[in-house]
């Protein structure tokens, strides 16, 4: 029997030398650059959200500019005679190409791309950690990576966690277990039989009740039969936690952040991982790469960094890139007159109407004024011509008193303000200040008039206030709504008098009465006709410009959506709402772009005879085209079918 186990663990400690030279190789191989992990796209070219309405056709029947008529056929060239010949399709088992043409949909792209490990690359004792890493403008995004773990790697990692449990398991949370209870009663029924007597008790006994009886207090008594040294060695390993954890799982089972982390039993093929990525579209974005390295794992260690493998291109094509970037002008009635206004609560004492910058707000209301006066007598484009004072007044005292006290406190307010324009004017003609050509600019002391108006008692303006009064109750309100019907307001006012809420009316809502509007009548400087028709930049269409080159599709659409041109038309198709983009480039002149936008239309309808004649005529009015349309997946299937760039 001993021969036997000794021949066994020389047999184990052979194949895991065998084992372990095999790896070796392989790990050398893998340097030596054969074999390696690559990226490459899938046999099936993604087009996002494109259905087909039809299927593919062998054959097209079109007809040229000229009224020349062509046939087009799935077709090859033929090595050796150089003529086309008409061929069935085979897939390919791998695409070799390193560049896509993508299309941007929703301001969205998906990037589609396989991970391919042989299957010489892949050790049971090994883990392989991919990282593709995306390419974007200035910028560098490592994607969420790829890990082949294999078998042996993995048992490892599992047996780790559960040593680590094992110790875990060895830690005791309930710490009377280290209390020899049994010897402590044995203590307390032979030596304190009436503290022994609580024992089937709930009675709380206090440790100044224990201390009392044996001269010790609970916690002695309880330390003095606990087990010190099991219970210190528990506290260590509860220390020794962290510690243990990275000694028995030195490589812990990530779940989150990565795609993929797939165990290989064995190595019987080539692993390959179809990876689709979503970005979201950007400003200039024109091209993405992805390229792919990685990291091989024998448990902690790494053996070897795997380099970046050649990158694989995307081409990002999107109908915003046809945006139509003239600049679009509209026509503006420009008027000679024009007005503004403004309002104030000026506080006056009962019964008076002259200006006292002592009272409430009147220094800040008044100074507010006087800069909106001195803003208007700056301003370069519009000389004032005249000012509109009303003056308002409270319903308190008799209706014929206040028309007289709001008439006397508009002209009050008028008179201040005529001297007030007096001072800005001078200080305006001292200040120094020259025009375009350089000459000195000098302020003339004009005359404006100011025009008194009154109100009297502003009635309105309290039904608003009381309608959106918090203080006032519902009842208090149907009560004044009442009161409001009666056409006599000095009855009005007497009758409101005798309501319990009219204290809080005359406090609180009556003082924001006393208001004074101003309107100011300018006209422009050097206008003559009373209104000018201009050309101006339609800044409003060429913010949904910037959106749609930007593609914003729906900020885009919300702008473009009335004036129904060209560029609408392309904010529909970056939403697929390919009939009302179909609606509008039919009734245009077709130019190469609209062309060229009706043949996508077309191919994604399915109708291919429509889409290949437009694709032509686009080509034929702007050669460019014909490199566009190996950028836009509708076309460039076209292209690749029937031949087209090579007539």
């Amino acid at each position: 029997m001993k021969q036997k186990i000794i021949l066994a663990g020389v047999l184990a400690i052979i194949l895991a030398m065998a084992f372990s030279c095999s790896s070796q190789r392989k790990l050398a191989a893998i340097k030596s650059g054969d074999p390696a992990a690559s990226l490459a796209l899938g046999k099936d070219v993604y087009i996002p959200e494109i259905k087909r309405a039809k299927t593919m056709r062998d054959t097209l029947r079109i007809k040229d500019d000229d009224g020349t008529e062509l046939l087009l056929m799935k077709a090859i060239r033929d090595e050796e005679t150089g003529e086309m010949v008409a061929t069935e399709t085979l897939d390919a088992a791998k695409v070799t190409a390193r560049f896509r043409n993508i299309a941007e949909r929703h301001g969205k792209v998906d990037l589609s791309f396989q991970i391919i490990v042989p299957a010489a690359m892949q050790d049971s004792k090994w883990q392989l950690r991919f990282y593709p890493d995306m390419y974007m403008l200035d910028d560098v995004e490592r994607l969420d990576p790829v890990i082949i773990t294999g078998n042996s790697y993995r048992k490892a990692q599992l047996r780790g966690y559960q040593q680590y449990g094992r110790f875990i398991s060895r830690i005791v949370s309930d710490t009377t277990r280290f209390i020899n209870l049994r010897a402590l009663e044995i203590f307390l029924k032979r030596n304190i039989p009436m503290l022994y007597a609580y024992k089937n008790d709930s009675t709380f006994v206090s440790d100044e009740q224990f201390y009392s009886i044996y001269g010790v207090s609970e916690q002695q008594a309880v330390e003095h039969y606990t087990n010190k040294i099991a219970k210190n060695l528990n506290e260590r390993r509860k220390e020794m936690i962290d510690e243990m954890y990275r000694k028995y799982v030195k490589v812990p089972i990530v779940t989150e952040g990565i795609r993929l982390d797939t165990v290989m039993v064995n190595k019987s093929g080539d692993f390959v991982y179809n990876y689709v990525q979503t970005i979201a579209t950007r400003p200039r974005l024109r091209k993405v790469d992805i390229v792919l390295s990685g990291d091989i794992y024998e448990s902690d260690k790494r053996l070897y960094q795997i380099p970046e493998s050649s990158p694989l291109t995307y081409y990002i094509s999107s109908v915003s890139g046809l945006t139509d970037q003239t600049e679009r002008y509209m026509t503006k009635i420009i008027e000679r007159h024009a007005d503004a206004n403004t309002s104030s609560n000026i506080d006056f004492k009962v019964g008076k109407s002259n200006i006292d910058l002592t009272l409430g707000n009147n220094r800040r209301e008044l100074g507010r004024i006087r800069k909106t006066l001195a803003a208007l007598l700056e301003n370069e484009t519009y000389l004032l011509d005249s000012i509109l004072v009303t003056a308002y007044a409270s319903p308190e005292g008799r209706e014929s008193l206040n028309w007289r006290l709001s008439r006397s406190r508009s002209e009050s307010i008028s008179r201040y303000l005529d001297e007030q324009i007096k001072v800005l004017q001078d200080s305006l003609n001292r200040s120094v200040r020259y025009d375009e050509s350089g000459r000195r600019v000098r302020h003339e002391r004009v005359r404006i008039p100011f025009i008194s108006g009154y109100k009297g008692e502003n009635w309105s303006r309290l039904d608003v206030l009381v309608d959106e009064d918090t203080y006032l109750t519902e009842g208090d309100k149907s009560r004044y709504e009442l009161l409001r019907r009666v056409p006599d307001l000095d009855g009005r006012e007497a009758l409101l008098a005798r309501e319990r809420f009219y204290p809080y009316l005359r406090n609180s809502l009556y003082p924001k009465l006393r208001t004074v509007s101003f309107d100011f009548h300018m006209h422009r400087r050097d206008m003559v006709k009373d209104t000018i028709h201009t050309t101006v930049l339609d800044e409003n269409y060429m913010r949904g410009v910037k959106a749609l080159t930007n593609m914003d599709y729906e900020g885009a659409l919300e702008i473009l959506q009335p004036y129904e041109d060209f560029n609408t038309a392309i904010a529909y198709m970056g939403l697929d709402r390919n009939w009302n983009a179909m609606q509008i480039l039919s009734g245009l002149k077709k130019t190469a772009p609209v062309n060229y936008l009706l043949a996508i239309l077309y191919a994604r309808n399915g109708d291919e005879e429509k889409a290949v004649t437009h694709y032509r005529q686009a080509c034929s009015q702007e050669p460019s085209f014909v490199h566009r349309g190996n950028l836009d997946p509708e076309i460039s299937n076209l292209i690749k079918v029937y031949n087209l760039n090579n007539f």
